[in-house]
């Protein structure tokens, strides 16, 4: 076990500098440049001479992509091109907020993927499956930011119980901050229980329709007993699994929803470093995002042996 986290992660740290590498050359390879945004088409050759020297843009790409990385190792991000403020500062501020609405969304669709989906295998064909199956699809079909700005008009503005611009800081009190968060939150744990929805209600009727829930069903074994001490259990590992990967639609929602309801959390920092060619603000935040996503496909793999015992890895037997 301790081998294969150990060797799972090497592989992460592996991805982690492709990601770092592909991005920063592939930054560079796109038409256009932080110089020519920040001067504009008519500056001349030597006002753009004089910047790019300024900003290091001058240097080998090589001996760029060395610096940049090294100082990565040692903590140093570097600085915005355009507002001169360090990346880990801008980091700093954004960070809580975009992982703020995301925890909060995941617990939302969990919240509401696991019961409708375990409600939509027990009573197939009743209306209580039927409602779950549409709610499902209403969720796939509309994007987080329809759905924020569909909460914001409701419970933001016409009734006025959350607020819908801005966010408050956990240190200001939790009641104000849980309040700030709660319609985006909302907003990308809809669509992110629908999809959690549909895995989860078809992976449970297929482990109902396993021989050995037969066997215990013929041997007078209880209702509730087979569905949560064992058909449960085995169904969740595709749960797991998708409700891992589509951890994507938290975060990629939460760049539309942080517009709709004016915070600027990761996704509207890495929009307007991309707009400005804003490359170590851009490599950065890629980086994080990236690592989020690494990171929650290791807990993913981790989690399995917890969930089912009888899954070992790395050759090893049950």
């Amino acid at each position: 076990m301790w081998r294969y986290i150990a060797k799972r992660t090497g592989h992460a740290l592996f991805v982690m500098w492709l990601v770092a590498t592909t991005v920063f050359f592939g930054l560079r390879a796109v038409p256009g440049g932080p110089v020519r945004a920040m001067l504009g088409q008519e500056a001349t050759p030597e006002a753009v001479a004089a910047l790019r020297q300024q900003l290091g843009l001058d240097k080998p790409l090589p001996v760029q992509y060395v610096d940049w990385l090294t100082g990565m190792l040692v903590g140093d991000f570097g600085q915005s091109i355009t507002s001169g403020e360090s990346v880990g500062t801008l980091l700093a501020s954004a960070a809580p907020k975009t992982f703020s609405i995301a925890a909060f969304g995941v617990v939302v669709g969990l919240g509401i993927a696991i019961p409708a989906g375990v409600i939509g295998a027990t009573r197939r064909n009743e209306l209580a499956d039927y409602v779950a199956t549409l709610g499902a699809f209403l969720g796939i079909s509309m994007p987080a930011f329809f759905v924020g700005i569909l909460l914001a008009i409701l419970f933001g503005v016409r009734l006025g119980w959350f607020p819908v611009v801005g966010y408050t800081p956990l240190s200001e009190g939790v009641g104000p901050w849980l309040r700030s968060i709660v319609l985006p939150g909302v907003a990308v744990g809809l669509p992110y229980a629908a999809g959690v929805t549909r895995m989860m209600r078809s992976s449970l009727i297929e482990t109902l329709n396993e021989e050995y829930m037969r066997t215990a069903l013929a041997k007078g074994v209880g209702s509730r007993t087979r569905l949560y001490k064992h058909a449960l259990q085995n169904a969740m590992i595709p749960v797991v699994t998708i409700a891992g990967i589509q951890l994507a639609l938290i975060l990629g929602g939460s760049v539309t929803v942080e517009i709709v309801f004016g915070i600027q959390g990761l996704g509207r920092l890495l929009v307007n470093s991309i707009l400005e060619r804003n490359y170590p603000v851009t490599q950065v935040t890629i980086l994080l995002i990236s690592g989020v996503f690494i990171f929650m496909n290791l807990l993913v793999d981790i989690a399995y042996t917890a969930i089912d015992p009888r899954i070992r890895y790395g050759g090893e037997s049950a």
